[in-house]
């Protein structure tokens, strides 16, 4: 699933190796942040789209995008006594394979929505929206929105979301509480304190489900892992030609195996020296290595948004990333060459590739 900024388009393979089949536009003229294909049962393709004239909302499709469905009423809404609407459909994600039903969407303003049906319908998670920090959280350029959303595989109850700007924030008990978890995650930004209690911006996280206390962050400026589940946070920034990007994404089955994509600075967002180059680390970010066999080498002045890198659930994975300029890309060696699946697409915004 390829989300851009002017509507969505498919990219298919068979699983004999031949080329990509690119199908699209569809859901034409709207923004689409967030997709997911929920593989737990029969497939289910979900796609947050935004239109300058409806409004956002939540579709989805149960023939693999041949037909798409919205319910009569806004499957995303913010109850009346918030005193907000809804802005943008940011994430979604499936929860734990222990709860088959179960899709979280993340949104801006901050919150976090829980379906109980499949995604048909969705309830605001009350504890987070109510979080006595919420007048403290501030927008980002894009937004203030909770962007990234982990639920823990071993336990439901346990749920960790990422937002710019606020920070890491986790819940243990299903969602009724919620703590900052940035411990070692700096924020330079702020006046009074480099490692405040939450505040950070984070751009992105990514867990392995095999090793799901081990979680990468990538920040507004900074790398970071963590071992113990977001109690603490370490850099692994060192060896990286920059640590300002927005994507990081982890390999399924090595969860020491994770890739990013570095820009230049905040003030820059240009990839170092105009060369296209995902950069891999295969030892939990103690070391990183750019891999560019098949990419742009110069003159690729881009840039790769948050959720437009992902991982398939393929043994090995396959490991694709959209641009700013509209090409996607697609490696099936753990990004040791690229092929291009797509170019001239507008503004990718969101990507998510799935086995089916």
């Amino acid at each position: 699933m390829i989300g851009t900024r002017k509507g969505l388009w498919l990219a298919r393979r068979n699983g004999d190796g031949g080329g990509w089949q690119l199908a699209g536009p569809q859901l034409p003229m709207t923004e689409v942040y967030a997709v997911a294909v929920d593989t737990r049962g029969a497939p289910r393709l979900l796609a947050g789209t935004e239109s300058p004239h409806f409004g956002p909302t939540l579709v989805t499709s149960d023939d693999l995008g041949n037909s798409w469905q919205e319910p009569d009423h806004a499957p995303i809404a913010f109850p009346a006594d918030t005193g907000t609407a809804l802005r943008r459909v940011w994430q979604i994600v499936p929860g734990p394979v222990s709860e088959p039903e179960v899709i979280y969407a993340g949104a801006q303003p901050s919150a976090l929505f829980r379906s109980e049906d499949g995604g048909s319908n969705y309830e605001l998670v009350r504890g987070l929206w109510d979080h006595p920090h919420r007048a403290e959280w501030f927008p980002g350029a894009g937004g203030q929105a909770v962007h990234t959303i982990l639920p823990d595989p071993r336990e439901p109850s346990r749920v960790l979301v990422g937002m710019s700007t606020g920070g890491v924030y986790r819940t243990v008990d299903g969602g009724s509480e919620w703590r900052p978890a940035n411990s070692g995650i700096r924020a330079y930004f702020m006046p009074e304190d480099d490692y405040p209690e939450f505040g950070q911006c984070v751009h992105k996280m990514a867990r392995n489900t095999s090793s799901p206390d081990r979680i990468y962050l990538q920040n507004h400026h900074g790398v970071y892992r963590s071992d113990d589940g977001a109690d603490t946070w370490e850099s692994i920034a060192e060896g990286l030609p920059a640590d300002f990007g927005f994507p990081v994404g982890v390999d399924p089955v090595d969860p020491d195996t994770v890739y990013t994509f570095p820009l230049v600075a905040d003030a820059h967002r240009f990839p170092p020296e105009g060369s296209c180059r995902i950069y891999r680390s295969r030892d939990a970010g103690r070391s990183w290595e750019g891999l560019g066999e098949g990419l742009p080498r110069e003159g690729f002045w881009s840039a790769v948004m948050r959720d437009a890198l992902c991982l398939d659930d393929a043994d090995p994975a396959g490991v694709y990333f959209g641009s700013r300029s509209g090409e996607v890309y697609a490696s099936s060696d753990r990004g040791e060459s690229w092929t291009l699946v797509a170019e001239h697409l507008p503004d990718v915004l969101s990507l998510r590739a799935a086995v089916v």
